[in-house]
């Protein structure tokens, strides 16, 4: 018997001090994790809002991270 996996694609987000979170395709939606965080801090229906919201959870006035598929 075989086990199926799904794979769940991620985008590491990095700022200029490093990585400040990451988004997860989910059946859902995109996935927002801070870095160091116990909890997502949401889902969203698509990866510009879910970055959108990433951005808004970083220090006020940080440059916008880069997003690297991993």
């Amino acid at each position: 018997m075989s086990t199926i996996q799904t794979h769940h694609p991620l985008w590491v987000a990095y700022g200029a001090a490093g990585v400040v979170g990451s988004i997860r395709k989910t059946e859902a939606g995109y996935t927002v994790t801070m870095a160091g965080a116990d909890a997502a801090a949401g889902t969203y229906p698509t990866m510009e809002v879910a970055k959108s919201a990433l951005h808004a959870r970083m220090k006020p006035g940080s440059d916008w991270p880069e997003f690297r598929e991993h």
